[in-house]
């Protein structure tokens, strides 16, 4: 009987790991991980990342703005606005319990003890969205902290 209940715990442990990070690249689906870009003028967008990680969602985020700039033959972006987004809602968490009893009856009494331990089986499936509206300009790259170099950025945010 105890076998059962390692292999069902051991089942339960690797379910619960199912919820991964998907390589970088286009979402989807609204609420799936990746990125999505929307025009809003000739020279202005609207990047998002979703992520598991709010630091996967800057980088990529970042990262994908560095290629919509290349890809209109611009070399830098600005970024003008933005927000961040965390679903907690949708986080799993995990869980520990321990009970016992005791019985005593006409055919003698017993003490029991359990453990038991709850393993989220969709795993933990919280995911930040990171959303930047970018300006992206031709030649020298505007003198503030906002504005980055496309090339650079590419560079230094490396796909894992």
């Amino acid at each position: 009987m105890k076998t059962i209940y390692v292999a069902a715990g051991i089942a339960a442990l690797f379910l619960g790991a199912c919820t991964t990070a998907q390589p970088y690249g286009p979402a989807t689906s609204a609420s799936a991980q990746g990125f999505t870009v929307q025009p809003i003028e000739s020279d202005r967008y609207r990047v998002s990342y979703t992520a598991l990680s709010p630091q996967e969602a800057r980088s990529y985020v970042l990262r994908r703005a560095a290629e919509v700039t290349l890809e209109n033959n611009a070399d830098w972006f600005r970024i003008v606005g933005g927000y961040v987004d965390t679903d907690e809602s949708r986080r799993s968490r995990s869980s520990l319990s321990i009970g016992g009893g005791s019985s005593s009856g006409r055919y003698g009494s017993g003490v029991g003890v359990g453990v038991g331990i709850g393993v989220p089986l969709g795993g933990s499936s919280a995911r930040t969205t990171e959303s930047i509206e970018i300006l992206v300009g031709r030649g020298p790259r505007p003198d503030t902290p906002q504005a980055y170099n496309a090339r650079s950025v590419l560079e230094n945010t490396p796909i894992q």
